[in-house]
């Protein structure tokens, strides 16, 4: 199955939950990072039950804080 991770088309042979894509990906920080699939966020105490399908756009979405001092 086709999906878009982070604007970049990647290949998958099974369906899986956002948990697994998380390490699958190799994502770093998973504890920070915020999912969003085709625009919608996803609560983080979904992960394990969120399954992605052929076609969606998955954004891997870091808030980071900042400014002057």
């Amino acid at each position: 199955m086709k999906i878009i991770i982070n604007g970049k088309e990647t290949v998958l042979e099974n369906e899986v939950s956002i948990s697994e894509l998380l390490q699958k990906e190799y994502v770093e920080m998973q504890e920070y990072v915020t999912v969003q699939v085709n625009e919608d966020i996803i609560p983080r105490a979904d992960y394990e039950t969120q399954i992605i399908k052929d076609g969606d756009t998955i954004e891997f979405l870091y808030y980071m804080g900042g400014g002057n001092n």
